[in-house]
């Protein structure tokens, strides 16, 4: 893959562009954010939903599909190009708002959360790459983190209006209006100021060093080393694999665990906006972070203090000691996200990197539905603070996982081999 004349690696030297994708990713993560506060009250007012594994049907859905895309996204970005994989992506949006407002059953809901889920894995997926494409290594972890301080902001931000909108005027179908003008602009933006960076990664390669006689390695072999194979690779994408599975629990047990605490539903929808704000807005810190203190220690001491902020939330029942759990889970999310995916740009050759970053994403997001059928067959059969627990065990674990198996990353030079 070759580079174009004039072509530069760095923050400082694509900023307009990378300032654009920052937005883009925004509305991207504002398009999650409309059901965080008011699906499951939809599930259980507007379609008497009681059991914990239907009302969380939805999560899994949205997260098989969205970790199932994300592999493909990886594939496809290299093959046509990212920008093109940006627009499919917004295409496959458009309905959902629509589709959340009017639903006259659940299964209509699990419909557009299935296109939610394909539409995030390809509207997120390239634009994680486009930002890893720009930026080169030298900033890597700050990348990640504006990339997910603007996504997971905006989730913030969605579930609190949301939760303010139906709290005023009913939980359908004013909250979804917000989705329509999201979409509008998002698909707007990446179609007619979005620009291709898959050459930049032409660039980078050459930086980077020569691939061996055997060339790139196979979509098979790049599989089997970011899941299993690779040290480095396999430890990130489990603990990616569990910080979603304890998102997907919060996501769909939270309000339901703030409800039976009595708490309102506009208090509910602070509560759900606390921890994506918190993990956004200290991704701002915790990428850049990364980059001068390396990867493994930001990623292992995340996951134990994300199963500190479980456990305060099980064991509290007043909102100030909710919203304390809230901001633990959103600030050790917020050390590990970034550092996550610079790890793999740490380890992964430009020529296969995005390739490995679908890999990732796919275990990543499958944690949401393993989150949401383990968190809800333990809530049904032992309670819901039952389940929380299991899942507060499963994150530390994780956590120790990273610190016994995973060497550091930061400069080192992207394997060839």
């Amino acid at each position: 893959m070759s580079a174009s004349p004039g072509l530069r690696l760095g923050l400082r030297e694509n900023a307009a562009q990378f300032a654009l994708l920052v937005v883009v990713n925004a509305f991207v993560g504002a398009m999650v954010g409309l059901e965080r506060t008011i699906l499951p009250p939809i599930a259980e007012q507007d379609f008497q939903l009681a059991a914990r594994t239907a009302v969380l049907s939805f999560i899994v859905v949205f997260g098989i599909t969205k970790a199932l895309t994300n592999y493909v996204a990886g594939r496809l970005s290299d093959h046509y190009g990212r920008k093109h994989v940006l627009v499919v992506g917004w295409l496959v949006a458009a309905p959902v708002p629509f589709v959340l407002m009017w639903a006259p059953s659940w299964d209509w809901v699990l419909v557009a959360n299935a296109l939610l889920g394909v539409s995030q894995g390809l509207t997120w997926s390239t634009t994680v790459i486009m930002k890893i494409d720009l930026a080169g290594a030298k900033n890597r972890g700050l990348a990640m983190g504006l990339n997910e301080f603007a996504g997971y902001v905006a989730v913030a931000a969605s579930a609190l209006a949301t939760g303010w909108i139906a709290a005023r005027y009913g939980l359908r179908p004013e909250p979804f209006y917000l989705g329509v003008g999201f979409v509008v602009i998002g698909l707007a933006l990446s179609l007619l100021a979005v620009r291709e960076t898959k050459h930049h990664v032409g660039l980078e390669s050459r930086l980077a060093g020569d691939l061996p006689r055997d060339g790139i390695p196979s979509p098979r072999e790049v599989f089997w080393r970011t899941t299993l194979v690779d040290r480095e690779l396999s430890s990130v994408t489990q603990a990616g694999l569990v910080n979603n599975l304890n998102d997907g629990m919060a996501w769909g047990l939270f309000p339901i665990f703030f409800a039976a605490a009595h708490m309102t539903l506009e208090e509910i929808g602070v509560l759900a906006a606390i921890y994506p704000a918190t993990q956004g807005f200290g991704q701002l810190f915790t990428g850049a972070w990364s980059d001068r203190v390396g990867r493994k220690r930001l990623i292992a001491s995340g996951m134990w203090v994300q199963a500190i902020g479980i456990a305060v939330v099980i064991v509290s029942s007043r909102f100030v000691w909710f919203a304390l759990g809230a901001t633990l889970l959103g600030a050790g999310t917020a050390m590990v996200y970034p550092t996550l995916l610079a790890a793999i740009g740490d380890v992964a050759h430009p020529t296969w990197r995005a390739s490995s970053v679908g890999v990732y994403r796919l275990w990543r997001d499958l944690g949401y539905a393993i989150g949401a059928l383990v968190a809800g067959v333990a809530a049904d059969a032992l309670g819901l603070s039952a389940s929380m627990w299991i899942v507060a065990a499963l994150t530390f674990g994780s956590g120790v996982v990273v610190a016994v198996r995973m060497r550091e990353t930061l400069d080192r030079q992207p394997a060839s081999a």
